[in-house]
This record gives C-alpha cells, structure tokens and sequence, in this order.
C-alpha cells in the first residue's frame, strides 16, 4: 500500500471508533501526498462536516470540484453545506447538483436530499420569475402576441426551465437564418387556404389508402452501414410510414392520382424546385403507441410544414422546447434542422400531410444558388423529407 493508502486506512478505523480529529488529520496529510484525488477530498469534507466544520469541508469540496467540477456526489455535498451555512447561492448550487443527478434508482436517503433539493430550486425559480415579470412588465405590455411568447421564453431560458436549441442540419447549412423552432403564421399567406381545405386532403388520404396500387412505405429507409444512428430505431419499421404524392422533386403517380385537390392546394405553398430533392409532400402515418426519436433534418434552406389530418388524443410534437399538440386543421411550420420528435400514446393511427417550403426570408438569387448547390451535391433522397 501508498503512504496515502496507510493513512486513509488508519483515518478509517480512526472515523470508526470517534476520534474525527485524528481521522481528519490522516485524510489532510493524505491529500497532500495524492493532490489529483477528488474522491479523497471528499472524504475530508464528509470527516469535516461530521465534525461540526462546514466552512472547512466547503472549502475541501471546492477543491475536488476543481479536479471533477460535474461530480454529482461532490456538488450534492457543495449544494446541502451552503445551505447549511445560509449561503445566498444554496439554490443555484441544489440546480447544479440535480443537472448532474444520475440515471436509474437512487439509494432512499439520496432521493430524499435530491427531493428536498428540487423543491428549494422551484421556490428559488419562482421567486426569480416573480421578479423577472415585474422588472418585464412595462414592457411587455407594449408587446404583441408573437413578442410575448418570445418574452416569455426568454425568462425561461433566464431560469434555465428551457435551453437555446440551434439549427443543425446533416448536410446543408444556409447562414445568417433566424434560429426559431415555430414560425409565425403571418409570414405564410397560403397558410389558411391549406387548413380550409383539410376535409377535402382528408378525404382524398382515405381514397388513396384504399386504393389498390398505393404505395405505403416506411418513412426511414436508408442502407445498415450508413452512420445514421438517430433513425436506426426506426430505419424500414412499418411503425412510422409515408404515402409520398411529391418524393425529392418527383410526382409518385401510384398516389399522386388519388389526390387531385391536394396537389392543387400544394401548387400555392411555395415549395422548393431542386432537382434530385424537392418538392416533397406525403401523408405521414404513425402507428399507436411509436414514438420518434430525438433527430435534425438536413437542410435549413427550407422549412417543414404540418396539416394534422386524424389525431388521436394525446399526440404531441416537440422542436426545441416548444412542445405542441397536433390539432386536426391546425398546420404549423417549424425548422427541422432544429432537434425535433414526436408521439403517439394513443391506441389509434395518427396522420398528418408533410411538405417542404422555401424559408420565406431567402432572397430569390438566395434560392437559385441554394438550389444550385444542392442540385450539384446531388445527394438524392438524403435531401428529402
């Protein structure tokens, strides 16, 4: 054994019997035998703070922390001595701690801190909130719908409740684009043509489901050996499938003849022209119970537009931190080079028409060279939805 190793265990049988003292004193001249052992100033700490001595074991935690600052023991241990000494950063420091809480079953005595720790955060948030909405409210009364919301999203990433999500597409990433997971309705006029026309869309998705030469395939196909592994889950499943009308700037006949009125509706929605890869429209079809995991698209060019055609109760959609309820008739348009997924708890089929459409800030010498560069990548159906 170390000389370090000796005198930890000698501060071990000491700890044992009572004498803190000595035990403490052993654990310090070990520490200063083996100086990259975070895990061995914690042990000081726990002997320090045994011994009635919190302002010594914050300061032999903030030691370890400085080797292994997101140890979740030692920022625990950080978090419940501030608070035991009235520090103004106990709350703070319980949030860090918590961020840091591992996956799985906690031992009881463990939960019980983390428990008490989560509701000293929520009342520190909510006295954070109070306070940010007052200093806010002069202005906030000046401001529209759409302001409020990013307001009010602002103070949530003030609190950390929410987080900046960015926009990262697979392939083809346009700069100086707004980062924004919705965007607002009013910078689509077409938008409430198409959600008047959802009983007749409607419609002609329950014509082409039942029409004989339909072709349903799975939404993810891709071959084993590609590096995709946020669709791996999902790759070829019947779990979550498409009936393509529009597929990388083709019309798929077999399905595209059933559907007369949604094409037309379509022709208005300012859908990309690039060969090899847009237009694309389908009816996407996931299946009870299927969940779609965490993943980006490829190309922050364009948009992605929602028509919710049958929901079952429950269904949701997040891109960012913004969660929403698909509602029938209710369409939407959201970055999906933004981390987005998606569910069905329900035990019914969920459909929802999905297309493509130009960002509508893109100048139209934007859009040419845009198209242009992809066309020249010709990536296929990487570049489709």
């Amino acid at each position: 054994m170390t000389d370090a190793a000796n005198l930890v265990a000698q501060a071990d049988r000491d700890a044992a019997g009572g004498d803190l003292q000595r035990a403490e004193a052993l654990l310090s001249e070990a520490a200063e035998l083996e100086t990259n052992d975070p895990g061995l100033l914690l042990r000081l700490a726990g002997i320090q703070r045994a011994s009635g001595r919190p302002e010594l074991a914050l300061d032999s935690v903030h030691r370890s922390l400085a080797l292994d600052p997101r140890d979740f023991t030692a920022l625990l241990m950080r978090a419940s001595l501030l608070d035991r000494l009235g520090y103004p950063e106990a709350p703070e420091a319980w949030a860090h701690a918590i961020a840091q809480k591992p996956d799985g079953e906690l031992p009881p005595g463990l939960a019980q801190a983390i428990a008490q720790g989560e509701q000293r955060v929520s009342r520190w948030q909510g006295d954070r909130d109070e306070k940010l909405r007052a200093a806010m409210a002069a202005a906030e009364r000046n401001a529209d719908d759409e302001l409020r919301g990013r307001l009010e999203r602002f103070r949530s990433n003030i609190l950390r409740r929410t987080r900046a999500y960015h926009s990262e597409p697979t392939h083809f990433h346009y700069p100086g684009l707004v980062e924004r997971e919705f965007h607002p309705r009013r910078l689509f006029p077409w938008i409430e043509s198409l959600e008047a026309a959802t009983e007749e869309i409607a419609a002609e998705f329950q014509s082409v489901m039942t029409a004989e030469r339909a072709e349903l395939v799975p939404y993810i196909q891709y071959p084993e050996h590609q590096p995709l592994d946020q669709w791996r889950a999902l790759n070829k499943s019947r779990d979550w499938t498409a009936i393509h009308l529009l597929q990388n700037g083709e019309r798929v006949e077999a399905n595209a003849r059933h559907c007369p009125r949604t094409l037309e509706v379509l022709a208005g929605c300012d859908q990309p022209q690039v060969r090899g890869a847009s237009p694309n429209a389908m009816f996407s079809l996931l299946a009870p119970n299927t969940a779609i995991p965490p993943h980006v698209g490829v190309n922050n060019a364009r948009l992605v537009c929602h028509l919710p055609l049958i929901v079952p109760e429950g269904c949701w959609f997040r891109v960012g931190a913004e969660t929403r309820f698909w509602r029938k008739g209710e369409a939407f348009l959201f970055d999906d080079t933004i981390e987005h997924e998606a569910l069905n708890p329900s035990d019914e089929l969920r459909v929802v028409l999905i297309f493509d459409v130009w960002r509508p800030e893109l100048e139209p010498v934007e859009r040419q060279a845009i198209a242009a560069a992809i066309e020249a990548e010709t990536p296929g159906a990487e570049a489709g939805l």
